[in-house]
């Protein structure tokens, strides 16, 4: 009987130390879990934190030191990024400021020369030379755009504000050349709609939906702008009568550079419709294309009715 209450005793000896055993390993796990969720939600906040307990062989002393590490060398990557945005910022100023006044002052020569001479031949050269120059300055503005957009230093600065007025603007840009080859334009938006949008990009995504529509609808066509207010976006629209664009090369053509083989011809480099969608993913929407050979386009913007809480980027 006494060998019995002993085993049981002994029993119930090593279930208790079991149950203590299995609790203070609950709680390490629970405090290792706690401080690891910690350190983590200050890394990724990007603040840093002294390391309270010394670093030892425990657990929770190896992974507290590597993440310190982890965290600083984060931070001075964060640094070098930021310090590399800014030298390609003033980089990017520096190119515009420096080429703006050479080319505006070849522009001045190139009519200085034209009102002076008479021959039709000098008249024709001067007159390729115009478009030349033209076409550098158009380059150069749309390399600068792109790169301002790449490197992350266009400030989007989201507004709720009429969109009407943005569209008119970006209409009125293409009027004169869609007038050259006598296409008519038709916009269908309610002056009420309030969008909150960059007003300054958007008109220049806008323009460069417009631009394209222009450039590759023949003579006597139509270009409709329309805007369509859904639930959760509002959709720009814009469709032309124009050639078209083969099935299996819509997804190729707001990638950067691409031109369709037979438009070679045609002004442009190939980045309006990359720095469209661009701007539109820094409004938080996006854009979509509907189109066959032969039978026109259609682009559609979608912008998000509600603004985003950052809108800087």
């Amino acid at each position: 009987m006494a060998g019995l209450i002993f085993i049981t005793s002994c029993t119930s000896l090593a279930a208790v130390i079991a149950i203590w055993k299995f609790w203070k390993l609950r709680r390490e796990v629970y405090s290792f879990a706690d401080k690891t969720d910690r350190a983590l939600d200050l890394i990724l906040s990007e603040k840093e934190w002294d390391i309270v307990e010394k670093t030892d062989d425990t657990l929770w002393g190896k992974i507290n030191e590597k993440l310190h590490r982890t965290a600083r060398i984060q931070n001075q990557k964060q640094a070098e990024i930021l310090r590399e945005k800014q030298q390609i910022k003033e980089l990017i100023s520096d190119i515009s400021h420096q080429t703006k006044t050479p080319i505006a002052n070849m522009k001045i020569y190139l009519e200085i020369l034209q009102e002076e001479t008479s021959n039709d031949r000098e008249i024709h050269f001067l007159k390729n030379m115009e478009h030349q120059t033209t076409k550098l300055d158009f380059l150069l503005q749309s390399m600068i755009k792109m790169s301002r957009l790449e490197t992350g230093t266009i400030q989007i600065q989201k507004k709720n504000q009429q969109l009407i007025n943005t569209l008119g603007r970006a209409v009125a840009a293409v009027v004169a050349k869609a007038d050259k080859k006598n296409l008519r334009i038709f916009v269908d938006c309610d002056p009420e709609i309030l969008l909150p949008h960059d007003s300054k990009w958007t008109e220049e995504a806008v323009f460069n939906l417009l631009d394209n529509a222009v450039k590759y609808t023949q003579p006597d066509g139509s270009i409709l702008l329309s805007v369509t207010r859904q639930e959760l976006f509002t959709k720009i629209s814009v469709k032309d009568t124009g050639k078209g664009i083969a099935r299996e090369r819509q997804a190729e053509i707001f990638t950067r550079f691409y031109r369709e083989p037979e438009v070679h011809d045609e002004e442009g480099i190939g980045i309006g419709l990359y720095l469209t969608r661009q701007i539109a993913e820094l409004q938080d929407g996006y854009v979509e294309v509907r189109s066959a050979r032969n039978q026109g386009s259609e682009f559609f913007l979608y912008l998000p009715n509600e603004s985003s809480q950052s809108c800087d980027n």
